[in-house]
């Protein structure tokens, strides 16, 4: 009789003191839910590149040294130009009257080889047509006029390109001249795409460099020289090659990304062989094409089973509480998905919170939920 009184009280204590149960266990079967591997991208051989998406948080970056940068010196020539005379979509800006030394200077770089625009003394040149032309063709001789245009000198608006570089947080970016025909105009890749990055929120820059062509008072039309602007997405930005900076190239390629269409810049610098400028560009579009062909897009139905939980061999499947639609590029980051199931001390019900699914650096996160009743063992049970 004491012993079946002893027996009565511990089932009444295991019933009634729910702080004596053990808490749940959990399982879990993330791999199951066949998330696809990183992939890698495809950085070039030789030199330095990095990839930078701004929306995305995106600045990657492969031998990130300091080194010439040629004519993409003349993404900062644009931008103190921009800064200083501000322009909108069809507004030409201030203009000034070539000189015969204008024509001079024209002349002495065209023999040297530096990519430039013919121009003749007495034309009238505005801002807008001048961007044109340093943007598209990549005329020194346009970056020279600029120079004059807006701060009055050369050495004046040099300074000043230091001056906004600094302000920029381009730590490791110094210019040397307007145009960077000298070696000494030197950045790093990954710097050149934050650059590119804040110069295309202007959309005057943004509809010039998308053009494959320009069209010049007196030097007629002319092509671009960056490299696959109008194919494959591509919507600018700048080139330039010289003996010490060998190939160097911004590229921007737009892309869509849950339903928004992005921008992602790639950048090349130091490439060598043929032309300079091909390998920089194809080297470029790889890197492009190794990111946005990674995008990977996967669909997770409600109720499914993520995992288990419950008391020895009381188990109910986990499963998600709503559908969740995931998708991010393989070769920059992984999906960061994770599994969190809470450890219960009492019955969950069908439908009962438990737990979260959650893909960081996204901010998507879904509830999960079990799909049956559970009850923990009675005290009872744990001693048998």
């Amino acid at each position: 009789m004491i012993f079946g009184a002893l027996i009565a009280l511990l089932l009444t204590l295991s019933m009634q003191l729910p702080l004596l149960n053990q808490p749940s266990t959990s399982t879990t079967s993330l791999s199951d839910l066949a998330v696809p591997a990183a992939t890698p991208l495809a950085w070039p051989k030789v030199g330095s590149a990095a990839v930078v998406i701004p929306s995305l948080g995106v600045a990657r970056d492969w031998h990130d040294t300091t080194v010439p940068i040629a004519s993409l010196t003349k993404l900062m020539t644009a931008y103190v130009t921009l800064q200083k005379l501000p322009l909108a979509i069809g507004q030409t800006g201030p203009c000034l009257r070539v000189t015969a030394a204008d024509v001079l200077y024209y002349d002495d770089i065209e023999r040297q080889g530096e990519s430039s625009a013919a121009v003749a003394a007495g034309e009238v040149l505005c801002e807008s047509t001048l961007l044109d032309g340093l943007l598209v063709h990549s005329a020194g001789n346009f970056a020279t006029l600029l120079a004059r245009m807006t701060w009055g000198s050369t050495p004046a608006f040099v300074a000043q390109m230091n001056i906004d570089a600094r302000a920029l947080g381009l730590t490791h970016t110094h210019y040397v001249d307007t145009s960077g025909v000298d070696p000494g105009s030197v950045s790093t890749a990954l710097e050149q795409g934050r650059l590119a990055a804040i110069l295309m929120d202007s959309p005057v820059v943004r509809d010039i460099v998308d053009q494959p062509s320009v069209t010049l008072p007196v030097a007629g039309t002319l092509g671009s020289y960056t490299p696959f602007v109008g194919m494959d997405n591509v919507v600018g930005v700048k080139s330039g090659r010289t003996d010490s900076a060998g190939g160097c190239d911004v590229m921007a390629m737009t892309f869509v990304l849950n339903g928004r269409v992005e921008v992602a810049y790639a950048v090349v610098l130091g490439a060598r062989g043929g032309d300079l400028l091909g390998p920089a560009g194809d080297e470029a579009l790889a890197l492009e094409h190794s990111v946005v062909n990674s995008e990977r897009l996967l669909h997770f139905k409600a109720g499914e089973v993520v995992g288990t939980l419950g008391w020895g061999s009381r188990r109910s499947d986990v499963v998600l509480s709503s559908p969740l639609t995931l998708e991010w590029f393989s070769s920059l980051d992984s999906s960061n998905l994770s599994v969190t199931i809470d450890a219960e001390r009492s019955a969950v019900a069908p439908g009962e919170v438990v737990g979260m699914l959650n893909v960081a650096g996204a901010g998507d996160h879904v509830a999960l939920t079990v799909t049956r009743r559970v009850t923990p063992e009675s005290l009872f049970e744990r001693l048998r």
